[in-house]
């Protein structure tokens, strides 16, 4: 980790750069021991509201307070600099579908085999007679919303894209949702607002499929003049607003997205939500950022506004949603109670299918901090993430280095809410750690990259043995290695030196809490 640390006060903090050392692990009066306690003691306390906020691969040498020169994201760190900034926070998954389905449902996305990364026209993979974190909000008296980035699929399997969707994000906790369906690069490459595509012209229906095109519809190898960016690897089939995507798509030609205006779009729907709130009914914000996953086209006043090409623009861009969100909410005076979390989905990436010049535009920017690996990787960098937890006037600023999961927010704001937590979730309760109160998060976490599992406990990573390439087309090490590995990841966090042979008796010990873990 690349983060320098001196004393801590907030006219010594540099604006570009926040190098912070922990302060006193003490919190302000409110959230000491959760609302519940609160209660028990007979006073009354108003429930948080609570905005979470997922980037899509954005690494933690992405955002300055994690120690970036070479990209400003200002409001991201204005979080870190008033808020609880964790050096060890992770995802459980190197990728998006796995690690977002934990996060909602508190279970590691290993035990459901269809937690892998979706196509656009995928089904729904949340059962939807299980609990959720949005259900708990829910029954907690909230209003619930989801708004952006989705990418847990959509509907029973034969999905009508001309017809209301059904089951749907609403059917898990969301009250109110306007999502895309994958990820930006798939189709369709429409907007679903409440289970229905917006804009939609009844006479120009929607077709989608991932196994063949429709005939005529033309494709970034059939009609490369078409393109206004390029394919590397894997993206060359249906060309919508110039750029080629995963998958065939036909009709619904008013209804399709413009990449450009897609962080304006968002943000314009989280205002319209805000601004319809019942007043003093809390409320639950997701709000999926498309940034920096690819196709990156930033809108046209953020092109060039880094030295990094798209990748670094769509960084500032999304930094940008981020501050326009916030600052909308203070202007409505609901930022006095509200509890903001910042984190990104999984590791970062440079080459993801399109050619657009984020590795020749690198320089010396590290978006992975000095980890090795990165999205798709079993070493760190797959999902070893940015973490910040921002509650006004209730949490010390500080930087953490509790090993916290973003799978456990579940029973964490359970507790603090006084909400229905089931038992028997991987979720574990690790609040006190969260409000920094505590600088012990959990003691273990499985990770997992594509199915491949590995298991971190305290200081240390064991990776198992497993057989495949060494890296994938985005060159990312994918963490495949021939025997068990072992690293010291407070002595050697870039994972450099296996010390399995020197540690024979932890490897063991590891290697039996990752079989009556995982049961592999």
């Amino acid at each position: 980790m690349n983060i320098k640390k001196k004393s801590l006060t907030l006219s010594n903090i540099d604006t570009n750069n926040y190098n912070m050392k922990r302060k006193s692990l003490m919190l302000l009066p409110l959230a000491g021991a959760g609302l519940a306690a609160c209660s028990s003691a007979g006073t009354s306390v108003q429930r948080p509201n609570i905005i979470l906020i997922v980037a899509d691969d954005l690494g933690l040498g992405d955002v300055s307070a994690y120690g970036s020169q070479t990209i400003s994201t200002p409001n991201i760190d204005s979080l870190a600099r008033n808020g609880i900034m964790f050096t060890n926070g992770y995802a459980t998954s190197a990728t998006s579908t796995p690690s977002r389905y934990a996060m909602f449902t508190g279970l590691y996305p290993w035990r459901n085999a269809d937690a892998k990364i979706l196509p656009g026209d995928a089904p729904l993979i949340i059962p939807t007679d299980i609990p959720t974190m949005p259900k708990m909000m829910q029954e907690a008296g909230y209003a619930t919303a989801a708004i952006g980035k989705w990418h847990l699929g959509m509907g029973d399997g034969n999905v009508d894209w001309n017809q209301h969707i059904n089951p749907s994000a609403n059917t898990v906790g969301f009250d109110y949702t306007c999502l895309i369906a994958a990820t930006n690069d798939r189709v369709p490459t429409v907007y679903v607002e409440n289970g229905l595509v917006e804009g939609l012209d009844p006479d120009d229906p929607i077709y989608v499929d991932y196994e063949k095109n429709f005939e005529g519809e033309p494709t970034a190898l059939t009609n490369p003049e078409m393109l206004k960016m390029n394919w590397s690897v894997g993206h060359n089939f249906s060309i919508v607003n110039g750029i080629p995507r995963i998958g065939y798509m036909k009709g619904g030609e008013k209804a399709r997205w413009v990449d450009e205006e897609m962080a304006d779009y968002f943000v314009g729907k989280v205002k319209n939500w805000a601004a319809n709130l019942e007043p003093g009914k809390p409320f639950f914000l997701y709000y999926g950022l498309h940034q920096p996953h690819v196709p990156r086209a930033p809108h046209a006043r953020f092109v060039g506004s880094t030295t990094l090409g798209p990748r670094g623009d769509a960084v500032v861009e999304g930094d940008w949603c981020v501050g326009e969100v916030l600052a909308y909410m203070e202007e409505k005076g609901l930022m006095e109670n509200t509890i903001v979390i910042f984190t990104s989905d999984n590791g970062p990436v440079l080459n993801d299918g399109y050619a657009d010049m984020a590795e020749e535009m690198l320089g010396g920017h590290d978006p992975r901090n000095g980890t090795r690996g990165g999205k798709y990787s079993l070493f760190d960098g797959g999902t070893h993430i940015p973490l910040i937890i921002y509650w006004k006037d209730h949490i010390e600023p500080q930087i953490s280095d509790a090993l916290v999961c973003q799978m456990d927010l579940f029973a964490s704001l359970g507790d603090l809410i006084d909400g229905n937590v089931p038992e028997g979730l991987d979720s574990q309760n690790t609040l006190h750690a969260f409000l920094g109160i505590s600088d012990t998060g959990r003691k273990n976490l499985i990770h997992e990259a594509e199915g491949r599992l590995a298991l971190r406990d305290g200081d240390y990573t064991m990776i198992p043995p497993y057989e495949g390439p060494e890296r994938n087309y985005s060159k990312n090490e994918l963490g495949n290695l021939p025997d068990y590995a072992l690293f010291n990841m407070k002595e050697d966090p870039s994972q450099m030196t296996d010390i399995a042979s020197e540690e024979p008796e932890r490897l063991e010990a590891m290697k039996k809490e990752f079989s009556e873990i995982t049961g592999r």
